[in-house]
């Protein structure tokens, strides 16, 4: 592992760019997500591919948000590439659904109405699937309350004048499921999902926003899904071979919950069209020529360990000015994977980097620099600058502008930006 930063045994050295560094500052963190997705238009406004662009946060749980709206603004299609939070997404909880409405001997009105509303459709359904929300909330009010079984279900529904005949045939597709056995729990399991990538993705992509983010997710959950559902036939069959479990739907949704809480080790989408967003540690090994690294905040970017020591303290004393330098600074303040992190960030530009700040957070309270820049020979872009990239008449900074190919040579000349 490479050193830690700043007055922590940082080699300048292993930090040092091969291409021109630009720094945008901003007073808050939409601004700053703003100004970033006007940096990007800019450049696609010059030729550059989508592909050839970048942008890189240490975290993206803080970015994604407003990253998605500045980008929706500027008419561009991002793709994030985190892990998807798959115990939330609709496939995920129509599957759990299932198997408790099907493992459960007298399930309640809700048990027998949550996989509707989750979605659930047959195996080559027709054009009047899924059965739409207020239709399912209407036949919910209509049928009695109470638990009984689902056989008992069945016959209420049958001989009852106002049920919808789809839901009629969903009761009977829970009746006739088969016992689970390690060879029916994938054709079970594996339809459902399959189902709901025909005739659920299509109908939610045709009422999604322009940048189809909602689709994008959902379609990273069914193939997550996809995925987990060869995953549990393998554990259930080995399970139940080996005596651990008895067949039942209540040890397959155990399975599953397992399965979907651990953290894969890699990311599983990837969009040729859209503009790659990603977390500092995806981009080891990477080259793009331009890269866009957000939230170069101290405490951000590095983050900032628990210290009793007050940030704007710590700060002095890490940047080693005044009489703060004759203080040692503690490694617990310097996260040294952030510091590789930035490290990757860094050489990954292959004609440009720029990195972004915001100088206050929502409360208006004061945010600090990020100490990692202090190696890098950076050039500020002026607030005339940034202010022209965030008008109407949208012009690049020259010094990013002065990165693009055949700039370099025709901005000798030029004044630079105010």
């Amino acid at each position: 592992m490479t050193g830690l930063p700043g007055r922590l045994d940082l080699d300048a050295a292993d930090v040092t760019p091969d291409v021109p560094v630009a720094e945008l500052t901003t007073t808050t963190r939409r601004a700053e997500t703003r100004a970033v997705m006007a940096v990007v238009a800019e450049l696609r406004a010059h030729g550059v591919p989508v592909r050839d662009i970048v942008v890189v946060a240490r975290d993206l749980e803080r970015y994604e948000e407003p990253l998605t709206r500045a980008a929706v603004r500027y008419g561009i299609t991002p793709v994030f590439w985190t892990q998807i939070d798959l115990v939330t997404s609709r496939p995920y909880r129509l599957v759990i659904a299932l198997c408790e409405l099907i493992a459960a001997s007298n399930p309640a009105r809700d048990v027998l109405f949550r996989p509707l509303e989750l979605g659930w459709v047959p195996q080559d359904s027709g054009d009047e699937w899924p059965v739409p929300a207020e239709t399912v909330v209407e036949l919910y009010h209509e049928t009695p309350c109470g638990s009984r079984s689902v056989e008992a279900w069945q016959s209420l529904l049958q001989d009852a004048a106002w049920a919808d005949p789809r839901i009629i045939e969903f009761v009977e597709w829970v009746v006739t499921s088969p016992n689970p056995s390690p060879e029916t729990v994938a054709d079970v399991l594996g339809g459902v999902v399959a189902s709901y990538r025909e005739s659920v993705l299509p109908q939610q992509q045709a009422t999604d926003s322009p940048a189809l983010l909602e689709t994008e997710t959902a379609a990273r959950a069914v193939v997550r899904m996809e995925t987990l559902v060869e995953q549990v036939e393998s554990k259930y069959a080995q399970r139940v071979a080996d005596g651990w479990s008895d067949e039942s739907w209540v040890t397959v949704a155990g399975i599953c919950e397992s399965l979907a809480t651990q953290r894969p080790g890699r990311r599983e989408h990837a969009n040729a069209l859209a503009l790659d967003i990603l977390e500092a540690n995806d981009i080891w090994a990477r080259k793009i020529p331009f890269v866009i690294a957000v939230g170069l905040v101290d405490g951000e970017w590095p983050r900032q360990r628990g210290s009793v020591v007050p940030a704007e303290f710590q700060h002095a004393i890490l940047a080693g000015n005044g009489p703060a330098k004759r203080l040692s600074p503690q490694t617990a303040w310097m996260d040294g994977r952030d510091h590789d992190h930035f490290l990757d960030t860094v050489q990954a530009a292959t004609t440009g980097l720029i990195v972004t700040r915001h100088s206050h957070d929502a409360e208006r309270n004061r945010q600090f620099r990020s100490p990692l820049l202090d190696s890098l020979d950076v050039e500020p872009i002026s607030t005339a600058a940034r202010r022209r990239l965030l008008s109407t008449e949208r012009a690049l900074p020259d010094v990013i502008r002065s990165m693009l190919p055949g700039e370099a040579s025709a901005s000798m000349g030029v004044m630079p930006d105010d």
